[in-house]
């Protein structure tokens, strides 16, 4: 079974705590790190190379669309879940355009962020149930 390396961005200790203790629940997966803000997720992606980076769409200095797009651009090959509050289309539609293949809503059950890991990193786009409203097919 492979062993799926995830990163945690939020600006939220509590957030970041029950993240990482759902994803080390799972056999398959492990978290390697994690950031309180969009500078130090990409410092920490890059020093670590997760598979998966689970990132905080609304973060203090650069955010999460900023933090996605610098990590698509030098690593294309990690793979980032947007975990957000931000319901709308207009952030949906920035995380992706920034690299993003993944958008969870933080009111999601915790499985849906667990399916997202497990398809972004087979190579999968995801958007869970409840975040895809209105969202033109851009995947």
């Amino acid at each position: 079974m492979r062993h799926l390396r995830i990163y945690i961005a939020d600006d939220h200790a509590v957030i970041r705590d029950g993240v990482r203790h759902l994803i080390d629940s799972e056999p398959d997966m492990a978290v390697v790190g994690e950031a309180s803000n969009g500078e130090g997720a990409v410092e920490g992606v890059g020093r670590l190379s997760p598979h998966v980076v689970v990132m905080d769409v609304s973060m203090p200095g650069i955010g999460g669309i900023e933090a996605t797009r610098r990590i698509f651009h030098s690593r294309p090959w990690i793979r980032v879940i947007a975990l957000t509050t931000h319901e709308g289309a207009g952030y949906r539609r920035a995380m992706f355009e920034a690299g993003a293949c993944g958008y969870v809503l933080k009111r999601a059950a915790p499985e849906y962020l667990i399916e997202a890991i497990r398809k972004v990193a087979s190579g999968e786009a995801f958007i869970a149930p409840g975040a895809d409203d209105g969202l033109e097919s851009s995947r």
